[in-house]
């Protein structure tokens, strides 16, 4: 049996918004496993407890740059939020951005290699990046890019500098654009039902399942109720079929079709989304520097 710890709980805690006692005993149950005890909490409290899921736990910025039918959406990371008000890493991001969709490289590592000086540091973007920490005195990295380029026009939409869109069509800018933001505020997972990744399907009807069977109904009613589930999950995660943010009377690709606009795709990035962030204990950290005291003593 694991041993649930109060930080395990805490992590629970903010990831669902479930209450304590909840959360310990689904961690209890899950034998300490954190993704299985978020599952059971959903299956037991509903969407409450997937409400805070897609809170962040690292610090950074995503950037974009446009050019034409060329562009890019970067994430860059950093250890506190207040680097990311700091000029020279803010550059370095840009910078990082604009490189990829000029030069197109196939991975951070061969980002890194581009040629590029700030700051007194280089010749390439990995060398100043490294200059940086330096100077900075805190560690930041390169996460992940997105490159676009073809026939279709872009448009790009930042919420500050945590949230960021980048989103292909042909048709009106204006329009283009709204979608972009939309992105931003109800983060569809895919453009169309059929669209949705396989996994996360099945995720969703293993919980709608779940919770079904505890309805006590017969089995006809139980699948019915699980197909309901997961086809009000499709309609909730897919763009398209999204009740448009600007106007609650049409959905997004009434709302396209009216402006004769398509959106070919999509890319979301969220700062530090799936990342992991050190949960400090300070009792513990406290309670252990006594106890070490004491053996020196």
């Amino acid at each position: 049996m694991a041993v649930i710890t109060a930080s395990m709980v805490a992590e629970l805690r903010a990831k669902t918004d479930a209450p304590m006692m909840e959360c310990k005993k689904a961690l209890t149950e899950a034998d300490g496993d954190m993704a299985k005890a978020e599952e059971l909490l959903r299956v037991k409290l509903g969407s409450k407890a997937g409400k805070a899921s897609s809170r962040v736990t690292a610090e950074g910025v995503v950037t974009s740059f446009i050019s034409g039918n060329t562009g890019a959406l970067l994430e860059v990371n950093c250890e506190t939020d207040f680097v990311t008000k700091n000029d020279s890493f803010l550059a370095l991001a840009q910078a990082g951005a604009e490189l990829i969709a000029k030069h197109n490289p196939a991975s951070i590592e061969a980002m890194g290699a581009l040629s590029y000086e700030q700051d007194g540091f280089g010749p390439t973007l990995e060398d100043v990046r490294k200059g940086l920490i330096g100077k900075i005195g805190e560690n930041m990295s390169f996460r992940r890019f997105k490159r676009f380029e073809g026939t279709h026009k872009l448009a790009a939409y930042l919420h500050g500098t945590r949230i960021g869109v980048l989103v292909e069509f042909d048709g009106d800018e204006t329009a283009a654009k709204d979608v972009a933001m939309h992105v931003a505020a109800m983060k569809p997972v895919a453009l169309t039902s059929a669209d949705v990744p396989a996994d996360l399907i099945e995720k969703e009807r293993s919980v709608a399942a779940a919770k079904a069977a505890e309805s006590g109904k017969p089995a006809d009613i139980v699948t019915k109720m699980v197909e309901g589930s997961v086809q009000k999950y499709l309609k909730e995660v897919s763009l398209f079929d999204q009740t448009f943010v600007k106007n609650d009377k049409q959905t997004v690709e009434q709302m396209l079709k009216a402006a004769n606009t398509k959106v070919a795709s999509f890319t979301l990035y969220v700062v530090g989304e799936g990342i992991e962030k050190k949960v400090d204990d300070f009792a513990a950290e406290v309670a252990a520097q006594v106890a070490a005291a004491k053996q020196t003593a």
